[in-house]
């Protein structure tokens, strides 16, 4: 079954740090390419665990806002 969810990617000293959203899974990489990587292969083990109909649904996409202060 293929899912669809909301991730974050951001810079943590020398690390990035991916989370997916509405699992509350996180994982890293040197890259950002590599934390996502690293992050699905994170939510595929997950998932290996959770009953299909327990899995959250995507319900809010991540964009960009701008303050100005």
């Amino acid at each position: 079954m293929k899912f669809t969810f909301t991730t974050t990617t951001q810079k943590e000293g020398k690390w990035y740090v991916a989370q997916c959203v509405e699992l509350g899974v996180v994982s890293q990489g040197k890259t950002p390419a590599e934390a996502k990587k690293n992050l699905k292969e994170a939510v595929g083990l997950y998932l290996e665990d959770v009953p299909t109909r327990e899995v959250p649904r995507a319900q809010s996409t991540v964009g960009r806002l701008e303050v100005y202060a």
